[in-house]
């Protein structure tokens, strides 16, 4: 695909899945025309309404298929104001030339905090006696009931959340276990398990934080919880079709897991309201929350800050660091310059290309930068004012484009 866009148009916005306030109205500081939606949108929806949205903003419920960016060509970049970016296809956006952001960090906190909260819940078992207080039944016991402190959790995925989680656990005098395929640093006492089953067996508490990458589609299922400790407690804050609800549900009735929390489901209704379906519903010792894990004021503020100013610089400044699906890079503009943006095929040569192109029109280079991902390049060029229009085609015409953006 090769094209050219410019910054001459007004840049319309696309909100879905009530993002945060502050983001809508850190776009429209800029002269951005912003609509907003309180719902994720189906494949046949969101077509409908990209027709001539320069910028998406979604959370987690939305899909955006190959399909929904093929007919979407106006599109330039897309924010998911959330850590996941597997509802997004983000190869196919960035065949076409469009960056992705989200936020890796900002709600790590309010998810550490809620799983930090259910563990105590349900080793207390405050979920049950909380029902049976509502019920009208006294029911003083301490049977089941114990402190954190001394127990040990086991950590799967040791990526932002499982880091700060573990810190969090340890000072509340949990002992640390963590399995993660990648090498990871162990923080604080923390013990790395070189398998699954070496941490299920460790743990009287199993907490799951992994990412949403295809290969962890159902591998937590009917063997694993027959693996893990008799009255043991499960926790689920990272995806919903990691782990099998079935099993989960037969594993607590009948009695070898005391208890569990899951915040994320295989299929989540895509509105406020809507019913919500699942095989774990009516147990006592299960907590069930709406994927909140990062539902809080806090969080949600600062992801809306975070992801809404990486959409404006990209579209201003043409920079993409932290980009989850393009080559991540950032150029200080030099002074009375023009700045172009080339997103290319990674293939040898095409630097020396482009600045053939440019020195055959006697056009100076104030400042240059490319970086690489994969099998895309990424290229922004600051070039003196006055330049003639040719150089523009020929770059865009170059069979190495896929997107050539002039931003100033």
């Amino acid at each position: 695909m090769q094209s050219q866009t410019s910054q001459s148009d007004p840049v319309r916005v696309l909100f879905l899945e009530n993002i945060h306030p502050v983001a809508v109205e850190r776009m429209r500081s800029e002269g951005y025309v912003v609509e907003t939606l309180g719902r994720a949108l189906d494949e046949d929806e969101l077509i409908a309404k990209l027709d001539g949205v320069h910028l998406l903003g979604i959370r987690s419920k939305t899909q955006v298929t190959a399909a929904a960016l093929a007919a979407a060509p106006h599109l330039r970049a897309i924010g998911a104001f959330c850590i996941g970016t597997d509802q997004i296809d983000l190869r196919a956006a960035a065949e076409s030339g469009i960056a992705v952001f989200n936020a890796p960090f900002s709600n790590t906190r309010s998810v550490v905090e809620l799983a930090v909260a259910e563990i105590i819940a349900l080793t207390r078992r405050l979920t049950e006696k909380n029902a049976g207080m509502h019920a009208g039944v006294w029911d003083k016991d301490a049977t089941g009931s114990h402190e954190v402190r001394g127990r040990s959790i086991g950590i799967v995925g040791y990526g932002n959340i499982g880091t700060q989680l573990s810190v969090l656990a340890e000072n509340l005098g949990l002992k640390v276990y963590f399995y993660d395929t990648a090498d990871k640093l162990a923080l604080g006492n923390a013990q790395r398990c070189d398998t699954l089953d070496e941490l299920l067996e460790r743990s009287d508490i199993v907490t799951l934080h992994v990412d949403g990458r295809p290969g962890n589609s159902g591998f937590f299922g009917e063997e694993q919880f027959a693996k893990m400790r008799p009255s043991s407690i499960f926790l689920n804050l990272s995806r919903g079709f990691v782990i099998d609800h079935e099993a989960l549900r037969r594993h607590l009735v009948n009695g070898h897991l005391s208890g569990a929390a899951v915040d994320v489901f295989p299929k989540e209704p895509k509105a406020k309201g809507d019913e919500f379906q699942s095989a774990l519903r009516g147990l006592p010792n299960v907590i069930l929350t709406p994927h909140i894990g990062g539902s809080t004021e806090e969080a949600q503020s600062d992801i809306g800050s975070f992801v809404a100013e990486k959409l404006h610089k990209y579209v201003q400044e043409g920079s993409t660091t932290l980009s989850v699906n393009l080559p991540s890079l950032n150029l200080q503009q030099a002074p009375d310059t023009h700045r172009i943006a080339l997103l290319h095929h990674n293939v040898p040569g095409v630097l020396a290309d482009v600045n053939s192109i440019l020195a055959g029109h006697k056009v100076n280079v104030e400042g240059q930068i490319l970086a690489t991902r994969g099998e895309f390049g990424y290229l922004l060029a600051d070039i003196a004012i006055d330049y003639p229009a040719e150089i523009l085609a020929q770059l865009s015409n170059m069979a190495t484009t896929v997107q050539l953006r002039v931003l100033s």
